[in-house]
C-alpha cells in the first residue's frame, strides 16, 4: 500500500482500500499489494493486475457505502468461464475496509520516509500504527491481521552529472529509490537538471560516498567515466557491502579501469562485485534507453533474476511458485537454450 501513500492523501474525505492478504499459487501480486478508491470513483492501484481489479472496485464502492469491511476469494473457475478469477490459475484473497487513522498515519510517515509497521484485523479493519527506528520492508497475516512493515527507501547513488544520469535518475526514482547524484562539477550538478533527484550534490565523488551512510540494499552508480573521478569512487565502493556496485564505460574503458583499480590495491573477489560495462544488454542507444538497461539490471540483482528473455526460460513467471521452490535459486539455473543465429550479427545475453 506504501506506494499508493502520495495520491491517497490528496484525497479528502473517506476512501477504502483493498489489500491482498493471501495468494496460492500463480498470481501477478503479492501479499500487501493494495487499490485505494474515492467515493467520486477515482481508483489507484492494483491488486491483480487486471484480473479482478472490476469486481475488487465494486466490493470497495459496497464498503464506502456501508463502513463494513469485507474479506473475498478470487480464483480460476474452469467450470465457468465467466467468473471473476485470475487467468493465471492462482487464487488470492483481498480485504477490503475503510481507511482509518491509522492507516492514514501510515501513509504520511511513507510519504516523509520515516519507518513504519501497521497491523490491521481481518476480522474488524481495527488495527495499530507503530514508528521504530528501523524496519524490514514485508507484508504478511499473522494470527488475522495483516501487518506491514514499511522501512526506508533504499538508496540509489549516482554519480557523474551527464544526461545519462537525469536518465538514470528519473529511471531509480520509478523503482522506489531514494535518489542522489552528485558531481563535483556545480555548473552541472544542479536541481534544474536532475528533476527526478531526491538530492544533487556538489561534492568530490570518492569523498561525497566517504561520508555518507550506506547499507547492503544501496546502490552505486558511476557514470562519469573519468578515471581521475570513478578510481577512487570505486575503490572505495568496491569495499563496502553495498548491493550493487556498476560503472558505465565502453570494453575498452572498463578494461583500463580494471587496471588502474588493481594498481590502487583492489583485490579479484572486490573487482568481481563490479558489473561493468553496467546494463543488460538490450541494444540501448539513448541515453534513455541506456537507463532502462541499467534500471533492468537493477531489478534483475534485487529480484535474483537472470537477464533472458522470458520466452528463454521455464520457470513460473509470478514469484509465488506453488511447489515452494525458491523461484531466485531456480532463475540463476534456468534452462537456457540457444538463441537462433542472426544474419550478420551476435547477440551477447548479459546475465545478472
Amino acid at each position: 500500500m506504501r506506494e499508493l501513500a502520495a495520491s491517497v492523501l490528496a484525497w479528502t474525505g473517506p476512501f477504502a482500500v483493498a489489500s491482498v492478504v493471501s495468494v496460492r499459487g500463480s498470481a501477478p501480486r503479492p501479499v500487501g499489494a493494495a487499490l485505494a478508491v474515492h467515493p467520486d470513483g477515482r481508483v489507484v492501484g492494483s491488486v491483480s493486475g487486471g484480473c479482478v481489479e472490476g469486481a475488487v472496485y465494486e466490493l470497495a464502492l459496497e464498503v464506502l457505502a456501508t463502513g463494513q469491511p469485507r474479506l473475498a476469494r478470487f480464483g480460476y473457475s474452469t467450470e465457468d468461464a465467466f467468473a471473476v478469477g485470475l487467468t493465471c490459475g492462482g487464487e488470492l484473497e483481498v480485504f477490503v475496509q475503510l481507511a482509518t487513522p491509522e492507516i492514514r498515519a501510515a501513509l504520511r510517515a511513507a510519504v516523509e520516509g520515516r519507518p513504519v509497521v501497521l497491523t490491521r484485523s481481518l476480522a474488524m479493519g481495527t488495527g495499530s500504527v507503530e514508528f521504530p527506528d528501523l524496519a524490514a520492508t514485508s507484508s504478511s497475516v499473522v494470527d488475522n491481521c495483516l501487518v506491514e512493515s514499511w522501512g526506508t527507501a533504499p538508496r540509489l547513488l549516482v554519480f557523474g552529472a551527464i544526461d545519462y544520469a537525469s536518465a538514470v535518475a528519473a529511471q531509480g526514482k520509478f523503482l522506489g529509490y531514494h535518489v542522489t547524484v552528485c558531481d563535483a562539477r556545480p555548473v552541472f550538478a544542479t536541481v534544474d537538471r536532475f528533476p527526478a533527484a531526491d538530492e544533487v550534490v556538489v561534492d568530490w565523488p570518492h569523498r561525497y560516498l566517504a561520508s555518507t551512510p550506506t547499507d547492503p540494499s544501496t546502490a552505486v552508480c558511476v557514470l562519469t567515466h573519468d578515471p581521475k573521478f570513478d578510481v577512487p569512487l570505486l575503490v572505495e565502493a568496491l569495499r563496502r557491502p553495498l548491493a550493487f556496485v556498476g560503472a558505465l564505460g565502453s570494453r575498452r574503458t572498463h578494461h583500463d579501469r580494471v587496471a588502474r583499480l588493481r594498481a590502487e590495491g583492489v583485490t579479484e573477489a572486490e573487482l568481481a562485485r563490479l558489473r561493468s560495462p553496467i546494463g543488460l544488454d538490450l541494444g540501448a542507444a539513448t541515453p534513455e534507453e541506456t537507463a532502462v538497461s541499467i534500471a533492468a539490471e537493477l531489478i534483475a540483482v534485487r529480484r535474483g533474476g537472470g537477464g533472458l528473455p522470458l520466452s528463454r526460460t521455464d520457470v513460473p513467471i509470478h514469484k509465488e511458485d506453488p511447489d515452494g521452490v525458491d523461484l531466485p535459486q531456480r532463475r540463476r539455473h534456468a534452462r537456457r537454450p540457444a538463441a537462433p543465429p542472426v544474419a550478420g550479427d551476435t547477440a551477447v545475453v548479459c546475465g545478472a
